[in-house]
């Protein structure tokens, strides 16, 4: 990989890990079904003039929009208006890798293999560190227990948004095209406005909602413009530019910096603390998804080394 594209991904990561921190900021002044629907409008008005339709059904559109915009990023986005720390909402996240693989295995009849199924049950103790801390002492993150849960289901529509693009491809290649995944992202963000107004409607009175919209500050503006055309635009662009010039082994590794990122953006920018539980817990769970990422190809090159 060129030092350019090097940069370039490791500037993606930055983004997606402060994107937990932004997203605490921007709740800070609008609520949060409101603040999705403010990104998803802006990532996609702009963007449909210039973005060609993607090449696949609309069901595979909507079903993307749905799982991400309304699954995904609502869970998320109520998680962390009632509780949920930015910093380990960072890392509960990455457990979309399992749900990924479960789902697949179900949906999709994949076979799973053992030492996927070990890094499963690492990171699954790993949480139980993290979720055996709801509360906590004073000046370290709290975790309350329902947006504990809501972030884990958010991690969970994640895996099934993943499904959903995996399925995109399939009937993308059987139509003798290959999927383009910033057209996906673009089309697909014009799902979720109306379902999430309507999420809005029953969790906040539109007067609260109005207010919020005529009361922006600079820091919801800020907030609004880094989810939709950093967090969104830029970075899936950018990403699927990325994955598409070079081997997947040589740019999924990568997204493994998110939660670091996550986690010292949020210690930096809002002060927020661990206990010692909540890092080993963190620990864990990047152990586990090391091991179901890597640990396959890790023992393949170890027996390779011992044959020689």
């Amino acid at each position: 990989m060129s030092k350019r594209d090097l940069t370039l991904a490791l500037l993606v990561v930055i983004i997606w890990g402060a994107n937990f921190t932004v997203i605490k900021l921007g709740l800070g002044g609008v609520p949060p079904m409101l603040l999705i629907t403010l990104r998803y409008l802006l990532a996609t008005v702009p963007a449909i003039f210039f973005v060609k339709p993607p090449t696949v059904g609309w069901r595979y559109v909507v079903l993307y929009g749905i799982a991400v915009g309304v699954g995904q990023f609502a869970c998320l986005f109520y998680a962390m208006s009632i509780g949920m720390p930015a910093s380990v909402a960072s890392v509960l996240l990455q457990s979309q890798a399992f749900f990924t693989l479960l789902l697949s295995g179900f949906l999709l009849k994949e076979s799973i293999k053992p030492v996927q199924i070990a890094g499963l049950a690492v990171a699954g103790c790993g949480l139980f560190f993290i979720g055996g801390n709801f509360g906590s002492a004073a000046g370290t993150a709290s975790i309350p227990l329902f947006p504990f849960l809501l972030t884990l289901l958010a991690a969970a529509f994640w895996g099934l948004s993943n499904i959903a693009v995996r399925y995109a491809d399939k009937a993308s290649s059987n139509q003798g095209n290959k999927l383009d995944m910033l057209s996906l992202v673009v089309w697909s963000s014009l799902v979720p406005p109306l379902p999430l107004l309507g999420l809005a409607l029953l969790l906040d009175k539109p007067a609260t909602l109005l207010h919020a919209i005529t009361n922006l500050n600079m820091t919801s503006v800020f907030a609004v413009l880094y989810l939709a055309f950093g967090s969104t635009l830029f970075c899936y662009y950018t990403w699927s530019t990325l994955l598409a010039k070079y081997p997947t082994g040589k740019v999924a590794p990568l997204s493994m910096l998110v939660p670091i990122a996550g986690l010292l953006t949020a210690r930096l920018v809002l002060g927020e603390q661990l206990s010692p539980m909540q890092w080993l817990g963190c620990l864990i769970i990047f152990v586990g998804l090391m091991i179901a990422n890597f640990g396959d190809s890790l023992i393949q090159r170890i027996l390779k080394v011992k044959e020689a």
